[in-house]
């Protein structure tokens, strides 16, 4: 097992318990407790040497936006998917890096936080706008979903498997770049933590007619916007968090294995096994196999409780070269 040197750049991908529990209404007091929490158990991480950035999703968040938009679209103009996504990196930027500042004055730490509103870029011709695969926003009823279309006849939409209705889905592209990835490199330091590609990026696309940047109706998940993220800025470490210790093998059967270690070959052939649910698991192997595969360094997957032994390889799913 190896460890991690200080002064090495940290991009650590919060879960999305970190930020609201799924079992929450989503209330403001309910988002500042979590980020609270959050906040308490990064504080020894962030009192170090080490530099850190700190990337997050948006899911239940982008989808009570899309509910607000639907319910008030009589009274208020629709906003598109890609302005949604910056209304939350700035909401939960706030929440978070307040939450983070208290924490570093209650233990007298001289540091500065800062979110970055950040655009992911995309490519117009990925295969993912051929195929809409991310369910967002609220669920609909048959005459609802016909309605919405006799409307907006671009949206689809698709049957949610626990019969509960139908969901809008829209695609979900890999991010090629990091349009602020320059400016984040330029401020990393250890008295610099940075929130950045919050909900995986805002995504944005080269219109090569115009050539000028415009947003995207599409959601990018978050674990890829961070790998990519640390593939930019040269990151030396990509630690992912979420709601299990380490990845495993036959996950929740008698035969469960737990993975402690996977060298980037087998993280791969797990991967094509379908060892690792496209749901959950699967995007963060995989962003760990892009930030592996470019820069010949180290990815570990493991809880925000453990994060301080995950950081030095005691812990959690260590994979590498």
């Amino acid at each position: 097992m190896s460890g991690t040197k200080l002064n090495s750049t940290l991009v650590i991908a919060l879960g999305g318990n970190a930020l609201l529990d799924s079992k929450s209404k989503g209330t403001i007091e309910e988002r500042e407790a979590a980020a609270e929490r959050t906040a308490k158990q990064l504080i020894d991480i962030i009192d170090s040497d080490y530099n850190i950035i700190i990337t997050h999703g948006n899911g239940p968040q982008v989808g009570n936006i899309l509910i607000q938009n639907e319910e008030a679209s009589d009274k208020v103009p629709p906003l598109p998917l890609d302005v949604c996504v910056a209304e939350t990196q700035g909401e939960i930027g706030y929440i978070l890096q307040k939450a983070i500042k208290n924490e570093l004055d209650a233990h007298n730490i001289k540091k500065n936080i800062i979110t970055i509103l950040t655009e992911a870029i995309v490519n117009e011709n990925d295969p993912a706008f051929s195929n809409y695969t991310k369910p967002i926003g609220p669920y609909y009823t048959q005459e609802q979903k016909n309605e919405i279309l006799r409307l907006k006849p671009n949206w689809r939409f698709i049957a949610d498997p626990s019969g509960n209705g139908f969901r809008r889905v829209v695609p979900s592209p890999k991010p090629i770049k990091i349009l602020q990835d320059n400016i984040i490199k330029n401020i990393i330091n250890k008295d610099n933590i940075i929130i950045a590609v919050g909900g995986g990026g805002i995504p944005v696309y080269i219109n090569h007619t115009t050539n000028k940047y415009e947003g995207l109706e599409a959601v990018i998940d978050k674990d890829l916007a961070s790998a990519r993220l640390a593939i930019d800025i040269n990151a030396d470490k990509l630690i992912i968090l979420t709601n299990v210790e380490y990845c495993y093998l036959n996950y929740n059967k008698p035969n469960q294995i737990v993975l402690k270690e996977m060298n980037l070959d087998e993280a791969i052939t797990y991967l094509e096994q379908g060892q690792f649910s496209a749901g959950s698991m699967g995007p963060k192997v995989q962003a760990a196999i892009d930030f592996i595969t470019a820069t010949q360094k180290e990815a570990v997957i493991s809880q925000l409780e453990y994060l301080q032994d995950a950081i030095k390889g005691k812990i959690g799913t260590r994979i590498y070269i």
